[in-house]
C-alpha cells in the first residue's frame, strides 16, 4: 500500500544528484566578451523558475525512419521561397515606393535563412545576399526562438529584421515536402508591379523606331561558326604568261562571315619570295574586276532628302525602295566545290581538293558524297635509293647503320610493343621450347640434347644442355640468348641480315645456330599449345592447311588411305602406324604437322600423377632449405578457414604458400595442390601439410634421376606419348568427305 503525501513523506529532487554548481554568466563568442547566462541553465545544468533556454537544433533532429542527424539526413535539401518587400523611396518624384523581388532558402539541415535578391540591369541598387546564411530570430517579444519550418507557408508575411517579406510562391519540392510534414499549402499569387519599373519600360519601348528598317543580322552567323574554316587546295595555272609557272594554292573560306583568304604554297629552293598571302581575308566578287565607278554612284541605299544642319543633329530620308542599290555577287559556300573554277580577280583557279572537315560539311550540309580530287600534276619520282656503307664489323649491324643515319647516333629503336604483348605475364611465359640434338656423324655428339628456348619478345635464342650422367659431357649454357643470323649471308654487306623467327622453329627443323647444325626432335607442352591457338601465324599448325595438302596426293594414295581406314573396323589406328602412312603417301607433311594432325584427331590420355613421388621430392627441397614453419602454416590455414571445413581453395591455399616462400617450383606446388583437390574444388589443406611435414612424416629419399623430373628447368625428357591412337576415320572423312560420296565419286 502507496504511503500518503504527508509532511515529511515529499521526494526529494536532490536524490542522486551530484552536480549542483552555477553556471557562468560570462562566455566567449567569436573572440569577444559576453554576458550569455541567460542562454545557460541555472543550477547543475537545470533550468531555474521562469527560465527559458534558446532551442540550439533544427526541430527534425532525425530524419524519416532513419537515425541519422539532420545534417546528413537533410544534407543538401534547401526550401526555396519566391518573395517580395516594399521599400520607401523618399525625396524623390518618380517613384514613391519600389517592389523588390528576392528568393528565401530555408537550408533544413540547422534551420538556417538565405535571403537572394536577383540582380537587374541598370538598377542602381545593391543586390545580391541580402541576409547572409544564419538561423534568424523571431521578431519580439519571441526574439529568443528561432524561425523553423513551421513559419514558412504561401501568401504570408514574415519579418526579418525589421522588415517584412511576404512569400508568394515556392519550387516544386518545397511543395512536395511542406505537403509531406502535414501543411496545408496557402493558393499562390503574383508578385505586385513596381510602377517606376513599368514606367522606365514605357520609355524604353518608346525610344525605338515605329518605322520599318531593314537589319542584317550576322551575329548568329558570327556565333555558330566561328572558328569555322573550310580548306581547299586550289591550282592556278599561269604557264601562259612571261616567265609563269604552275602554282599551288591553298584557300581558306571562313564561315563566320563568308570572307576568303588564300596562300601560295612556296616549296624550299623554289626561287620565289615567301610572301604572307596572295589574297587577303575579305568577301570575293563573282564577276571581278568591275569598273571603277564615281564615289556616290554605287550605295546601298539611296537619300531621298536631307534636312537640318550637317553632321550631328541632321535628319535625312532614305529610298526603302533601293531605287539606286547595286547588287554584287560574292563567293558562297554553296560556290565552291571540288572541279569548279573560282575567279580571283582575273585569275582561274581551280579547287582541286579539300580537307575532311570541309568533306563532312559538304557531306552534312549539301548532301555531297563524291570527293574525287582533281590530279593537275604528275606524281612525284620515287625517291632515289639511300645507299649505306657496307657493315664494318664494329658493334652490331643496327648500331653501325645508325651511325650513318645521323650525325650524332643513337641507339636502335627496339619494337616496345611487341615486348609488351609477349613478355611475360604471370603463369604466360610466352617462351617456345624445343628439344634438338646435333645434326653430326659424330656417335657422342649424336646423342647429346639440348633445349632451344626461342622468346617471343624480342626473337631471341638460348640453347642449353641438360647434365647427362656418364656422357662425359658437361652440361650448362651452350649458346647465351640472342639473336641468331640465318646461314648463308655474307658478313660485310648494306644490306641488314635476316634472322630466325618464331616461324622457323617446329618440329623436324634443321637450324644452324653459329655454324653448328640442330635437328628439333620434340617441343613442349606449352609450345604446342602456343601453335595451336595462334595457327594464323604458323602455318605448320594450321589444321586447315594441313588438310589442303592430304587433299591435294593423287587418287592412287587417297585409295591406300580409304583403304587402309576399311581394314581397322574400330576407326582408331596406333599414332606410330598413322605416321609411317602419312609419311610414306609423300604429301610434303613435315613432322610438326603430322604431330598436330594426332593431336587433333586423338583421345589424349594424361598420365596419372605420382603422388609419393611428388610429396618426396617436395620434402627433398624443404629438407634442403631448412624449412620448418609447419606449426605456423597450419595456424594461418586454420584462421583463413572461417568455416572450419578443413577446406581452403586453390588460390587461397596457393597465397598462403607464397607468403612463407616455401622453397618449391611453381609446378611442383601446383601439382600438389592438384593432388590433395576435392571434387568441389577446394583443397584438403590438414593433408597437404601432413604429406610435406619431412620432420613428423619422412618419406623415403629419391633418386637423381628422379629429382629431374620436377627441376626448375625444363630437360626435355619425354613422359611418354600423349598421344597413344589416331580417329583415323572422322580425319578421312574431314579430307575426303563421308564415305558414301567418295564411294560414288570413285
Amino acid at each position: 500500500m502507496a504511503l500518503p503525501l504527508l509532511p515529511g513523506y515529499s521526494f526529494n529532487k536532490n536524490l542522486g544528484k551530484d552536480k549542483f554548481h552555477k553556471s557562468q554568466h560570462f562566455d566567449y563568442s567569436n573572440g569577444v566578451p559576453m554576458l550569455v547566462g541567460s542562454e545557460k541553465p541555472g543550477i547543475g545544468g537545470e533550468l531555474l523558475l521562469g527560465q527559458k533556454q534558446k532551442p540550439k537544433y533544427s526541430v527534425f533532429p532525425k530524419g524519416e525512419n532513419s537515425h541519422a542527424p539532420s545534417w546528413v539526413a537533410f544534407d543538401k535539401q534547401v526550401l526555396c521561397f519566391d518573395a517580395f518587400f516594399q521599400e520607401v523611396v523618399p525625396q524623390s518624384k518618380e517613384e514613391k515606393y519600389r517592389v523588390r523581388k528576392c528568393k528565401i532558402y530555408f537550408y533544413l539541415e540547422d534551420d538556417t535563412i538565405q535571403v537572394v535578391e536577383p540582380e537587374f540591369k541598370n538598377s542602381g541598387i545593391p543586390q545580391g545576399t541580402l541576409i547572409r546564411r544564419h538561423r534568424i530570430p523571431l521578431p519580439p517579444p519571441n526574439d529568443d526562438q528561432f524561425y523553423n519550418v513551421h513559419h514558412f507557408n504561401i501568401n504570408q508575411e514574415m519579418v526579418l529584421y525589421a522588415r517584412t517579406f511576404k512569400i508568394m510562391d515556392c519550387d516544386l519540392f518545397t511543395r512536395n515536402f511542406l505537403r509531406k510534414l502535414g501543411v496545408r499549402i496557402n493558393p499562390t499569387s503574383n508578385i505586385p508591379e513596381d510602377p517606376y519599373s513599368k514606367v522606365r519600360q514605357q520609355v524604353e519601348e518608346s525610344m525605338k523606331p515605329l518605322r520599318p528598317y531593314e537589319r542584317q543580322d550576322t551575329l548568329k552567323q558570327f556565333l555558330d561558326h566561328d572558328r569555322n574554316v573550310l580548306c581547299f587546295y586550289c591550282y592556278w595555272d599561269d604557264s601562259y604568261s612571261m616567265f609563269g609557272d604552275p602554282r599551288e594554292l591553298i584557300m581558306h573560306y571562313f564561315l563566320a562571315d563568308d570572307t576568303i583568304e588564300i596562300r601560295e604554297v612556296i616549296y624550299p629552293n623554289s626561287g620565289r619570295d615567301a610572301t604572307p598571302k596572295f589574297l587577303h581575308r575579305s568577301r570575293l566578287p563573282k564577276h571581278a574586276p568591275i569598273p571603277v565607278s564615281q564615289p556616290g554612284k554605287k550605295t546601298d541605299r539611296t537619300v531621298l532628302n536631307v534636312f537640318g544642319p550637317m553632321g550631328h543633329g541632321g535628319r535625312y530620308i532614305l529610298d526603302s525602295l533601293k531605287t539606286g542599290a547595286v547588287q554584287e555577287n560574292f563567293y558562297k559556300d554553296c560556290d565552291l566545290t571540288i572541279g569548279s573554277v573560282v575567279n580571283v580577280w582575273g585569275r582561274r583557279v581551280i579547287i582541286c581538293d579539300c580537307d575532311n572537315f570541309t568533306k563532312e560539311f559538304y557531306r552534312t550540309k549539301y548532301g555531297i558524297e563524291d570527293f574525287t580530287p582533281v590530279q593537275y600534276k604528275a606524281p612525284p619520282p620515287p625517291k632515289p635509293a639511300r645507299q649505306v656503307p657496307p657493315y664494318n664489323g664494329f658493334g652490331s649491324e643496327e648500331d653501325s647503320l645508325c651511325s650513318c643515319q645521323s650525325l650524332l647516333p643513337k641507339p636502335p629503336h627496339k619494337d616496345f610493343k611487341k615486348l609488351m604483348e609477349k613478355d611475360r605475364q604471370g603463369l604466360e611465359s610466352n617462351v617456345l621450347r624445343f628439344v634438338g640434338k646435333m645434326d653430326t656423324d659424330n656417335p657422342i655428339d649424336k646423342e647429346r640434347v639440348f633445349i632451344i628456348s626461342f622468346y617471343l619478345s624480342d626473337d631471341t635464342i638460348a640453347v642449353f644442355e641438360p647434365t647427362q650422367r656418364n656422357t662425359g659431357v658437361i652440361g650448362g649454357k651452350f649458346l647465351e640468348r640472342g639473336r641468331v643470323k640465318k646461314p648463308g649471308q655474307a658478313l660485310f654487306k648494306s644490306e641488314m641480315s635476316e634472322y630466325f623467327t618464331a616461324q622457323d622453329l617446329y618440329v623436324g627443323a634443321r637450324l644452324v645456330l653459329n655454324n653448328q647444325p640442330f635437328q628439333l626432335v620434340d617441343a613442349d607442352e606449352y609450345a604446342f599449345n602456343y601453335m595451336e591457338q595462334h595457327a594464323e601465324e604458323f602455318p605448320r599448325a594450321n589444321i586447315a592447311t594441313i588438310l589442303s595438302k592430304i587433299k591435294s596426293i593423287s587418287k592412287e594414295k587417297q585409295n591406300q588411305l580409304l583403304a587402309m581406314a576399311d581394314s581397322g573396323g574400330n576407326g582408331f589406328i596406333l599414332y606410330e602406324h598413322f605416321r609411317s602412312l602419312l609419311a610414306a603417301t609423300d604429301c610434303g607433311l613435315s613432322e610438326h604437322e603430322i604431330m598436330m594432325l594426332g593431336r587433333s584427331y586423338s583421345e589424349r590420355q594424361e598420365a596419372e600423377a605420382d603422388v609419393a613421388m611428388m610429396l618426396a621430392v617436395a620434402q627433398d627441397h624443404l629438407r634442403k632449405k631448412h624449412f620448418e614453419a609447419f606449426a605456423d602454416m597450419v595456424r594461418v590455414f586454420t584462421h583463413e578457414d572461417r568455416n572450419r571445413t578443413g577446406l581452403l581453395s586453390s588460390k587461397e591455399a596457393r597465397t598462403i604458400c607464397k607468403a612463407f616462400q616455401l622453397p618449391l617450383t611453381d609446378d611442383l606446388l601446383r601439382a600438389l595442390l592438384k593432388a590433395y583437390e576435392r571434387e568441389s574444388g577446394e583443397i584438403d589443406y590438414h593433408a597437404f601439410l601432413s604429406g610435406i611435414n619431412w620432420r613428423e612424416n619422412p618419406t623415403p629419399p629419391v633418386l637423381p634421376e628422379d629429382m629431374l623430373k620436377f627441376d626448375v628447368n625444363w630437360n626435355g625428357t619425354p613422359q611418354g606419348l600423349a598421344v597413344r591412337s589416331v580417329h583415323y576415320a572422322l580425319l578421312l572423312e574431314d579430307v575426303f568427305g563421308p564415305r558414301g560420296t567418295t564411294a560414288t565419286e570413285n
